[in-house]
């Protein structure tokens, strides 16, 4: 006698609905966490990023005796297309972030401006590089270049690489009210100057000492973090691009413009810029470059260092006058949220 041949037996469509359904229910809780740990590991790097630039800067006042110039230039323009505009602080400090080669192929341009009144464009070529420690990983328009504006100059000029990291000029609009050193006086009667500052024509070309900011370099932030704009006409973020907004936070605590990542209408203050208040990019479009807020694509805040190297997570709902408060170097305030 033969055995009786045993029959396989498959899944029946309701089994196999069933395990898909349970795959899917697996893939939906494990995808956030996904998420969560690559913003994680963004934010740790973009901590180390500000961190490195804070420490550049610390280098950069111990070999000259003070932090560098935001930007030079050689007469105060809030007109972006022109060369006036010079060298700002990122290509300054770029030796002190392991990128001397950079800087030393540029370097005949950048001292003719820290040396005198000059309109030299030789520095301009090097908005074609990009450099990895002024990019946030956890924004991903940064990868994205500029064009200037189809006037002055600097007409449809292309190849802006772009940057999330900006300098503190102070909580006071406008960027004309902080040349030279000088200290301007706005809400609450609080000075509202930064540590950095616009040198225009033969001023000193060096800032403050680290250990002269009257407020105290762990009170008073140093750099910033700042979006790059969706589109290629914006010239926020970028890197070498001397200005608020691009590589500059100004005035922002004043007026429309107030907290980090603020979603008012018309916030920033940059000619040719997107208004998209909805996206956190509000921009008066039509005014001068003067107004730049702390942005970030970070969940609920903005990087900060601290003028003492420290690096902190500044979260979005600070008080305005906490937020001026910590970005002024001179309004002899402590206290901060």
């Amino acid at each position: 006698m033969r055995p009786l041949a045993s029959r396989q037996r498959g899944f029946t469509l309701i089994e196999l609905l069933v395990v898909i359904a349970i795959i899917a229910i697996l893939i939906g809780l494990l995808l956030p966490a996904v998420q969560k740990v690559r913003e994680a590991a963004a934010r740790t790097k973009c901590t180390n990023n500000i961190k490195q630039i804070a420490l550049a800067c610390h280098a950069y006042a111990d070999a000259t005796g003070g932090i560098p110039a935001a930007c030079i230039m050689n007469s105060y323009t809030e007109y972006p297309y022109t060369n006036e505009i010079g060298p700002n602080w990122a290509i300054l400090i770029l030796p002190y972030i392991e990128q001397g080669n950079l800087f030393n192929q540029y370097a005949t341009s950048i001292n003719l401006h820290m040396a005198g009144v000059t309109t030299d464009a030789g520095w301009k070529t090097i908005r074609g590089t990009s450099v990895s420690t002024y990019l946030c990983p956890t924004d991903p328009y940064n990868q994205s270049d500029y064009t200037a504006g189809a006037n002055g100059s600097l007409a449809n000029v292309s190849n802006w690489k772009r940057g999330n990291y900006g300098a503190n000029v102070g909580p006071f609009h406008t960027l004309s009210g902080h040349q030279n050193q000088a200290a301007p006086v706005g809400d609450w009667g609080f000075v509202g100057r930064g540590p950095f500052t616009m040198v225009v024509g033969n001023y000193r070309r060096i800032g403050l000492g680290i250990q002269g900011i009257p407020d105290g370099s762990s009170n008073t932030i140093l750099i910033n973090e700042l979006r790059a704009a969706m589109v290629p006409t914006d010239a926020r973020g970028v890197w070498a691009f001397g200005l608020a907004a691009s590589s500059l936070t100004v005035g922002n605590a004043m007026g429309d413009c107030t907290t980090p990542n603020d979603k008012n209408p018309r916030s920033d203050d940059m000619k040719d810029a997107v208004e998209d208040g909805a996206n956190s990019l509000g921009s008066c479009s039509d005014c001068s470059n003067n107004q730049g807020q702390a942005r970030s694509l970070h969940t609920g805040g903005v990087n900060a260092a601290m003028a003492d190297g420290s690096v902190r997570f500044v979260r979005n709902d600070i008080t305005r006058q906490a937020w001026w408060i910590i970005q002024g170097s001179h309004d002899g305030q402590v206290n901060i949220d």
